[in-house]
């Protein structure tokens, strides 16, 4: 089975005032959709979009994979385990909020800022909080989440070019640029697919794309 979710359709949220706009695709914060609370892992995935200055203060999370992905600009990261970094457009960033964490999130760079927040379900909860992040992920090189039992997979695309869907027992593929067709869907940026109990899909690119898939379990 092959869902499709179009960008138009996420709730709109951040603040507008504070310089931060939010997109989500699943039930989040006030906005509460009973039919769209996870899929698999995955309980969330934001696209905020923080101009210069604006961010998110220090605030709490646990028993959640937070997985970060930056479009454009620099984000400002610092949390109560001692860890103080920039994440750059193609760095993925990792915080294991386990039993408890605090973090702050900003951008504190001259231009805007547009970053992807992926939140997923720990196989198990609890343990130490921990923070990981990769500079400029390749293709080839998949990223392991296994406290979450997940794989995230970085494809970008030439116009044309044809990619694999993983065969998995789910597989949640967003569009970050360009556009794709999946299984006759054309995808532009924003759009998601939430698959199945599918194999043997192909990704294949109308224009140069960047696409982020999460290979996911039962």
């Amino acid at each position: 089975m092959i869902s499709v979710h179009r960008a138009a359709d996420r709730f709109e949220g951040g603040d507008e005032a504070a310089g931060i706009s939010s997109r989500h695709s699943f039930s989040f914060g006030p906005f509460y959709d009973p039919d769209n609370l996870r899929f698999g892992p995955i309980l969330a995935c934001n696209e905020e979009r923080l101009a210069p200055g604006a961010g998110f203060e220090e605030h709490p999370h646990s028993h959640t994979e937070i997985v970060t992905w930056v479009v454009e600009g620099e984000l400002t990261h610092r949390d109560t385990a001692g860890h103080a970094t920039v994440v750059r457009a193609g760095d993925v960033q990792h915080l294991s909020a386990a039993s408890g964490v605090r973090h702050v999130e900003r951008n504190d760079g001259a231009t805007g800022l547009t970053f992807l927040q992926m939140w997923l379900a720990p196989v198990e909860p609890g343990g130490d909080p921990s923070y990981t992040t990769v500079p400029g992920i390749a293709d080839s090189t998949p990223y392991a989440l296994p406290e979450a039992g997940s794989m995230l997979h970085v494809r970008r695309l030439t116009e044309g070019e044809r990619v694999a869907v993983p065969d998995a027992p789910r597989v949640y593929v967003h569009v970050v640029r360009g556009a794709v067709a999946l299984d006759g869907e054309r995808l532009t940026p924003g759009d998601a697919a939430r698959i199945t109990g599918e194999s043997g899909l192909e990704l294949v690119a109308g224009q140069a794309a960047e696409v982020l898939m999460w290979e996911l379990p039962d």
